[in-house]
């Protein structure tokens, strides 16, 4: 992710996110990683429902790899970094990271790589990246 601009969302843990052991179930940072995901969509000015509305268009997730490095637990105060990792023509390649922020910085819970493919809400067939999204995108990505 060094290099790219980043998007930041913070996230608190909750009872309903973790395990008996008080432990983040491993679904859970796929949820964080979505909200991340749309709050990113939204910071670059193209909010999902904008984007349904005025184009007819969905990202849809084709490819998601995690690993994780650490346990997130109840009650920790969770950073989710996301950034542009390679944008083609109707696919979107995005780095995304979980952090635990600290007193002594931010330790690294989990490494996201997710790939997204534009499509047609009518026909749920690919269709390319807006013009004006891959722009903002590409300006994003520095």
């Amino acid at each position: 992710m060094a290099g790219a601009a980043l998007h930041r969302l913070a996230v608190r843990v909750y009872f309903e996110d973790t395990d008996a052991g008080g432990v983040v179930y491993h679904a859970s940072h796929l949820r964080y990683a979505e909200r991340a995901r749309t709050e990113y969509l939204r910071a670059l000015g193209v909010p999902h429902q904008q984007l349904i509305a005025e184009q007819g268009l969905i990202f849809v997730v084709k490819r998601l790899t995690v690993e994780y490095h650490r346990p997130a637990l109840l009650d920790d105060s969770l950073v989710v970094a996301t950034g542009p990792a390679r944008l083609g023509g109707a696919s979107l390649e995005l780095a995304q990271g979980v952090f635990r922020s600290g007193k002594d910085g931010e330790e690294a819970i989990a490494s996201l790589a997710v790939t997204l493919v534009c499509v047609r809400t009518a026909t749920m067939a690919p269709a390319r990246i807006p013009a004006r999204l891959r722009a903002l995108m590409s300006a994003a990505a520095g």
